[in-house]
C-alpha cells in the first residue's frame, strides 16, 4: 500500500517558499533602488515616478525605458538619453 501524501505539509512547504520569495522580491526592489541612486530623492518624487511609469500608456517610452534600464544591469552609463522618455 502507498504512503498517504501530507498535503498539509506540502502546502506548508509552499507557503513558505512563497513567503521567501516574496522577501527576496521586497529586499531586491530595495537594493535596487540604492544601486540607481533613487534613494536620494524624496518618498513623493519617488512614488511619483514609479506611478508615471505603471501608467505609461506609450509603448515607444516604456521600451526606452526597458532598454535604458537593461543597460543600467549590463555597466554602462544610466545618465539620461533621448530614449528616456522625457516627453509627456
Amino acid at each position: 500500500m502507498r504512503k498517504p501524501r501530507d498535503f498539509d505539509a506540502e502546502l506548508k512547504n509552499l507557503e513558505d517558499k512563497a513567503k521567501t520569495l516574496k522577501e527576496r522580491k521586497v529586499r531586491q526592489l530595495g537594493e535596487l533602488v540604492i544601486a540607481t541612486g533613487a534613494d536620494a530623492l524624496d518618498i513623493d518624487t519617488l512614488a511619483g515616478g514609479l506611478l508615471d511609469l505603471a501608467d505609461a500608456g506609450n509603448a515607444v517610452r516604456k521600451e526606452g525605458w526597458k532598454k535604458r534600464g537593461a543597460g543600467f544591469f549590463r555597466g554602462r552609463s544610466s545618465t539620461p538619453g533621448p530614449s528616456a522618455g522625457g516627453d509627456q
